[in-house]
């Protein structure tokens, strides 16, 4: 798995040190923007958070795109929200579309929502730069790349459904994100702690930069699995033919840098870091996510959901329920429980309440998580009818604890065995989204035919990516 790579100036206590940026991580899948032109209801959102382990802290940082391609569309616009500490909340949005950015085929994407004074007149940023060159452009907005983040924004919601949420008046930040866990296998997971060391030394300022990037990224390749990684819905996450698609892109990552969040400042280095991604139409019309890198057992995460998501079948109104837990063991093996390999049941309150089982590939796991009544915060997502609006809720304080046990011959868990895994979290993240809520909600996927065969044949989203010339390649791959 090759990495191209530029380089950015990041922030250091000794000074300023060069840090990669704009890598291509060829063995990860649908880390490009998937807008593919056409006039028509669309969306994309990026999710990338940090859990701050010496105070508990969390915070997310949430960007979206609707209807790029529609300058007169209800809900078109940009958007940044940001769930911070204790739950605190920020979101600016704009109408206008045409400042945002992205790669079709790389995770780079970026929005000038207000340049600086200095730079009016001057052509806007499209591409991933320098700190410096940044900070001196935009007065607010952000640059992403898996390795770089930075951004400054204020409380801007006019153009959005509902009452204004935002809890402080502005928000900026720029750390490095070294990822060390895609969505697969991590074979090469015991390299992680020294490639992790390297990035925050010192050393990248110094004559060999340009060899230990190339190390950096070869321990990268190696690290994150190359074909071992996996589209998180299947190889039918390249054709419109689920409402909306979804991709964890980096279950574990280590962040260094820092956040301001109205006027306070936090700091912070190696700190567990998450990304993912959603694209379509809308969002599920209800759903339930839980995501831990934080546990007690180094090296262990998780990312559970269950959800009810459209089909696009040409007839409006068909939905399935559908879900999965995903689990990187400490050693570095993914258990992938999914529907159409098993099972997957859950059972979740209005608010508060979490519990999931999945069983395949010869496992079982079971996560149950809880929340205070007082927790969370209300976050906007991209609807198909009303676009960006308030239709999720959020906490970064959720209780949890998976257990995972290995299934005997006769596919059961055997009577006396102790799980191979059992761990806890007090900083989990949990989400509830649409509706209606009126009471527990409790399901049990079922993966609709002919789509449950379908995803079941041994289609590699990657060789077909690698394959194809980027000219012909599907926007997104």
């Amino acid at each position: 798995m090759a990495i191209k790579q530029d380089v950015l100036v990041a922030p250091s206590g000794a000074g300023q040190q060069l840090m990669p940026c704009a890598a291509t991580l060829q063995g990860l899948k649908h880390l490009g923007y998937h807008w593919d032109g056409l006039p028509r209801r669309f969306f994309e959102g990026w999710y990338f958070k940090v859990t701050i382990p010496e105070n508990g802290q969390s915070f997310a940082l949430i960007y979206s795109i609707e209807d790029p391609s529609n300058p007169s569309s209800p809900v078109g616009g940009v958007g940044v929200q940001v769930m911070g500490p204790d739950d605190g909340y920020i979101c600016q949005f704009s109408r206008d579309t045409e400042p945002f950015w992205a790669s079709r085929h790389n995770l780079e994407l970026g929005a000038t929502l207000k340049p600086k004074p200095t730079a009016a007149g001057q052509r806007q940023l499209r591409r991933p730069v320098p700190q410096a060159e940044f900070s001196a452009a935009v007065e607010q907005g952000f640059q992403a790349s898996p390795t770089w983040h930075q951004g400054s924004i204020v409380a801007a919601e006019t153009g959005t459904p509902g009452p204004p949420l935002s809890t402080v008046a502005d928000c900026s930040w720029a750390f490095s994100m070294t990822p060390k866990v895609g969505w697969g296998d991590a074979p090469g997971a015991a390299v992680s702690s020294n490639l992790n060391a390297t990035a925050a030394g010192a050393g990248w300022g110094s004559g060999s930069a340009a060899g230990e990037r190339q190390q950096q990224g070869n321990a990268l390749a190696a690290m994150l699995g190359g074909r071992s990684q996996r589209a998180t819905a299947g190889w039918l996450s390249m054709l419109a033919v689920f409402e909306p698609h979804w991709q964890v892109l980096m279950a574990e990552g280590s962040a260094t840098g820092w956040m301001e969040w109205g006027g306070k400042r936090y700091e912070f280095s190696d700190a567990p870091g998450y990304a993912e991604k959603n694209w379509g139409g809308g969002f599920p019309s209800k759903w339930i996510w839980v995501q831990c890198n934080t546990f007690d057992t180094p090296g262990l995460s998780v990312t559970a959901v269950g959800a009810r998501r459209q089909l696009l079948l040409g007839v409006q109104g068909v939905e399935e329920d559908v879900g999965m837990l995903g689990i990187h063991l400490p050693d570095g093996t993914f258990l992938e429980l999914v529907p159409w390999a098993g099972e997957v049941e859950w059972s979740a309150d209005p608010w508060g309440r979490w519990w999931l089982r999945g069983r395949a590939a010869g496992y079982e796991a079971v996560l149950e998580a809880t929340c205070g009544a007082d927790d969370g915060a209300v976050l906007r997502a991209p609807t198909a009818d009303n676009g960006l609006a308030p239709h999720c809720k959020d906490t970064f304080f959720g209780k949890c604890r998976l257990r995972v046990w290995k299934l005997d011959s006769q596919g059961r868990v055997p009577a006396s065995a102790a799980p191979i895994v059992d761990s806890k979290s007090s900083t989990a993240a949990l989400e509830v989204g649409g509706g209606p809520w009126w009471g527990p909600w409790s399901a049990k996927a079922k993966m609709l035919e002919p789509f449950r065969s379908l995803v079941q044949l041994p289609i590699d989203v990657g060789v077909i990516s690698r394959t194809l010339p980027d000219l012909l390649k599907p926007p997104g791959l």
